[in-house]
């Protein structure tokens, strides 16, 4: 019996783990991007936001959620005080001091200069920005968004007549 539950643990917690978003690095994101265009949607948190962790543990954790983000997005973790260099488009971003803490200038210019985190960025596969969402986003409120900007419906479908419509599925 106590082999069994053993077995049947690792089992569990092999199928939780598969069904994670796979989280990649901004340049990870970029060069897959090169061999198979998909949109990108970029967390950016900081290690001292709870609000961020809030985020990760009961939005990002639903398992279906996690696979649907996996098959139609590009998933990019990026730090807001990143301390390292990110090379994007032939510029290199750095971390500037500021304060006790600081901030990278990648993360900073997604945000258009607003410092808030969590903000979730969704940018089309030619790294063009279609929508910037600062705040902690649900579980109910993300997946009508993740649905709408990766089915292109942005374009065509005013979000007011989308999100009315949408039934959750997730």
């Amino acid at each position: 019996m106590k082999n069994l539950l053993t077995v049947l643990g690792i089992f569990f917690t092999m199928i939780s783990y598969s069904q994670e978003v796979q989280w990649m690095t901004f340049e990870e994101a970029v060069e897959a991007n090169k061999i198979q265009p998909k949109p990108m949607l970029v967390d950016i948190y900081t290690d001292w936001c709870g609000w961020c962790k809030r985020m990760e543990k009961d939005t990002y954790s639903n398992v279906k959620l996690a696979e649907y983000i996996n098959q139609n997005f590009y998933p990019v973790k990026l730090d807001g005080e990143d301390k390292n260099t990110i090379t994007f488009n032939g510029k290199d971003y750095e971390f500037i001091k500021q304060g006790k803490r600081g901030y990278n200038e990648l993360p900073a210019a997604l945000m258009n200069g607003k410092l808030s985190y969590p903000t979730t960025v969704f940018l089309d596969s030619k790294y063009q920005l279609i929508k910037r969402i600062p705040g902690y986003i649900t579980l109910d409120k993300m997946e009508p968004i993740v649905v709408y900007l990766s089915q292109g419906k942005y374009l065509d479908t005013p979000w007011e007549d989308f999100s009315r419509d949408y039934v959750l599925t997730f």
